[in-house]
C-alpha cells in the first residue's frame, strides 16, 4: 500500500481498495496528500468512515491538472467500478416521464424511465396532470400513441384525434411538425408556440382556408387554456435546481427541485449514508446524467471546484448559490420543508407524542385495542400495530370474545387485553412501546388493571371518542391536549383505524350468521 504521506499535494483522484484487490471508494482532492492523510490522521470520523478506514488494504492515485478535471475523472471512475462505499444515487420514488419515440411518425406514451432512444420528458410528480398533458397533446396534434402502426384507420383516427399516419392521409414532414410543436410545449415554450399557431392563423385565413384558420384557433385556445393552469407566464428566463437536505442519524435524506422557469416541473428524491463530502460527492453523480441548469441553488457553500465542473459539463456557466435571504432563500426552506414532509412526517408524530404524553421512549410501536358488538351480540376485539408511525398490517390481530356476556366493554377490553400480552410473555416477544385502548377511563383502568397481574409496565393511554379526550393512568382528569394537536390527530389516527378493523371483523362475522 502507498504511503499517503508520499502522495503530491496536486489534485486528483484516489483508490482504496480491500484485501482482496477490489476498490471500494472513489475519491478526489484538490490537494491528494493532504486529504488522502485526514483518513488515517483524524479522530472525529463519522461511523461509515471508519469502517471504510477499517477496510483500506491499498491505495492508488491519479494526478490531474485541475480540480474540475479531478471531478470530472471520479465520476468517470466510480461508474466504472461501483465502490461499496460511494453513495448509491437511487431515486426514492419513481416517476413517470413523456416519451416521444425516434420512429417516421414518432408515438407519444408515458414512460417509467430514460431508458431508451428517443425524447424524454419530465418525470411528472402529478400523474394527472401528467396524464391530462398527453391526452391534450394527442388530440390537439393529432399524434399516434399505437405501439405499431396498423394497416387501418383506429377509433381515433375516426373521431378525429389522430391524424392516421396509418392510412397515408399525413405525410412524414407534417406529422414531425406537429410533434416539434408538441415538443415545444412539454418543454414549455407555450408562448412562441402560440405566436407561431397566431401567425399560421392569419396566413391560413388570408389564403381563405377557413377549416384550417379554425383548426389552429382551436389549438391556441387549449394552448392558452393550459398556459394558464400551468402559469406559464413565467417571470424568469432561466432554469435552477434548488436542493436541499437533512442529514440525521447517519443518513442523508435530500430533495432535488427541477424548476424552469419560474416553475417546478420534477423533482427526485434521494436517501444515501451520510459521508464527509457527500453533497459534492451527489452533485457530481448526479449532474453526470443530468445536463445542469444555469443556476444551482443550495444551503450550504461547496468547492469552487464544483461550479467549474457543472459549467464544463454544461457547455456554459453554470452559477452555484447559497443564498441567505429574500427569494431564493424561501425556495430553500420551501424544500427543505418538504423533506421534512417526505422522509421524517412519521417521525415528528412520534417526537410530539413523546413529548404530549411525557413518555420515557419514542413510540416506535403502537398497539391500540376497539371493542366491536352488536347490542352485547357477536362481540369482536381489534388490535391494531402502528410501527414508524404508519399500520403494519402483519402485526394485526382480532379476537373473538369468550369470557363476556351481554354488554361490558371493560371486560371485553380486559380479555383482549390478557390475552395479547400473556401470549407475548410466552413466547418472549417484544412488548410495545405504547398501548392504546379506545374509551374513557372505565377502559383504561380494565387494561391497567391486567398489565398489573402480568407485571407488564408499558405506557398505556385511552381516547376517548366524542371529545377525543386523552387519558393516561397518572391523572383522573384527561390531559391537556387540543382535539386538533399534533399528538392528538396521530391518537385519533390509529383509533380510527383500530374501529375500522373491528367493525370490518363483526360484519364477517354477521355475515357468516346469516347466511346459509
Amino acid at each position: 500500500m502507498i504511503d499517503p504521506l508520499t502522495l503530491p499535494a496536486e489534485p486528483g483522484c484516489y483508490l482504496f481498495s480491500d484485501d482482496e484487490g477490489t476498490i471500494i471508494y472513489i475519491g478526489k482532492a484538490k490537494n491528494l496528500k493532504r486529504r488522502v492523510s485526514s483518513y488515517f490522521s483524524r479522530h472525529d470520523l463519522d461511523p461509515k468512515t471508519r469502517m471504510l478506514v477499517a477496510a483500506i488494504a491499498g491505495l492508488d492515485f491519479i494526478v490531474t491538472d485541475t480540480e474540475v478535471e479531478a471531478f470530472i475523472l471520479e465520476n468517470t471512475l466510480i461508474k466504472k467500478h461501483q465502490p461499496k462505499y460511494n453513495i448509491d444515487l437511487k431515486d426514492s420514488k419513481s416517476y413517470a416521464y413523456i416519451h416521444v419515440t425516434d420512429e417516421p411518425y414518432p408515438r407519444i406514451h408515458v414512460a417509467r424511465g430514460p431508458d431508451g432512444s428517443g425524447r424524454y420528458y419530465g418525470p411528472f410528480v402529478s400523474a394527472r396532470e401528467r396524464d391530462d398533458l398527453l391526452r391534450l397533446l394527442k388530440s390537439l396534434f393529432g399524434l399516434r400513441s399505437c405501439r405499431r402502426l396498423p394497416r387501418r384507420a383506429c377509433l381515433r383516427a375516426h373521431i378525429g384525434s389522430c391524424s392516421a399516419p396509418c392510412t397515408g392521409s399525413i405525410g412524414e414532414d407534417e406529422y414531425r411538425e406537429r410533434v416539434r410543436r408538441a415538443e415545444a410545449v412539454l418543454k414549455g415554450d407555450i408562448a412562441g408556440l402560440i405566436r407561431t399557431l397566431r401567425d399560421d392563423m392569419a396566413a391560413a385565413a388570408g389564403r381563405q382556408e377557413y377549416e384550417r384558420a379554425m383548426e389552429l384557433r382551436d389549438q391556441i385556445t387549449a394552448l392558452e387554456g393550459l398556459r394558464e393552469r400551468q402559469h406559464v407566464d413565467r417571470q424568469k428566463t432561466y432554469n435552477e435546481d434548488i436542493i436541499n437536505y437533512i442529514a440525521s442519524e447517519g443518513t442523508v435524506s435530500l430533495m432535488l427541485f427541477n424548476v424552469d422557469r419560474g416553475t417546478l416541473v420534477g423533482k427526485h428524491e434521494y436517501t444515501f449514508d451520510e459521508t464527509e463530502g457527500f453533497l459534492e460527492e451527489f452533485l457530481a453523480r448526479y449532474y453526470a446524467d443530468h445536463e445542469p441548469p444555469q443556476e444551482v441553488i443550495l444551503p450550504t457553500v461547496v468547492d469552487d471546484a464544483v461550479a467549474g465542473y457543472l459549467s464544463h459539463l454544461r457547455g456554459a456557466k453554470v452559477r452555484v448559490v447559497v443564498p441567505q435571504r429574500g427569494e431564493k432563500k424561501n425556495l430553500l426552506d420551501l424544500v427543505r420543508k418538504n423533506v421534512e414532509i417526505a422522509f421524517f412526517g412519521d417521525r415528528l408524530k412520534l417526537d410530539e407524542l413523546k413529548r404530549r404524553l411525557h413518555l420515557p421512549d419514542l413510540p416506535i410501536v403502537i398497539e391500540c385495542f376497539d371493542i366491536s358488538h352488536l347490542s352485547g351480540t357477536a362481540m369482536v376485539g381489534s388490535m391494531v400495530q402502528f410501527r414508524w408511525g404508519r399500520p403494519d398490517k402483519r402485526n394485526y390481530r382480532r379476537f373473538r370474545i369468550r369470557t363476556v356476556e351481554g354488554i361490558d366493554d371493560f371486560a371485553a377490553i380486559a380479555e383482549v387485553v390478557r390475552r395479547r400480552y400473556s401470549r407475548l410473555q410466552e413466547e418472549g416477544n417484544a412488548l410495545p412501546d405504547l398501548i392504546l385502548v379506545d374509551g374513557g377511563k372505565g377502559q383504561l383502568a380494565a387494561a391497567v388493571g391486567v398489565l398489573d397481574d402480568l407485571g407488564i409496565k408499558v405506557p398505556i393511554a385511552a381516547i376517548a371518542e366524542r371529545e377525543e379526550e386523552i387519558f393516561v393512568p397518572a391523572f383522573s382528569h384527561p390531559l391537556p391536549l387540543d382535539r386538533h394537536e399534533k399528538a392528538s390527530l396521530f391518537l385519533q389516527e390509529i383509533r380510527d383505524e383500530a374501529h375500522r378493523f373491528a367493525i370490518a371483523y363483526h360484519r364477517n362475522l354477521r355475515r357468516k350468521t346469516v347466511t346459509p
